[in-house]
């Protein structure tokens, strides 16, 4: 999965501190997302898309393919 995080945080012009805060949650927690270490719970995910006001898929895009 590829996640787009650190493309939209650096947009707005935030730290990864400050869209943890924004978020309540650590900045460890979004150091993980953005380099794929960690991926977020659906209620976390939800946060961060109504915060950036896209689509979920549009902040983490899955490549995987179901066998036809």
């Amino acid at each position: 999965m590829e996640n787009r995080l650190k493309h939209y945080r650096e947009a707005r012009g935030w730290s990864q501190g400050e869209l943890a805060r924004r978020l309540g949650v650590s900045r460890q927690t979004i150091n993980a997302v953005e380099t794929d270490k960690y991926d977020p719970s659906l209620p976390l995910a939800l946060r961060m898309a109504r915060l950036f006001e896209v689509a979920v898929p549009d902040l983490f895009i899955d490549h995987w393919e179901p066998d036809a």
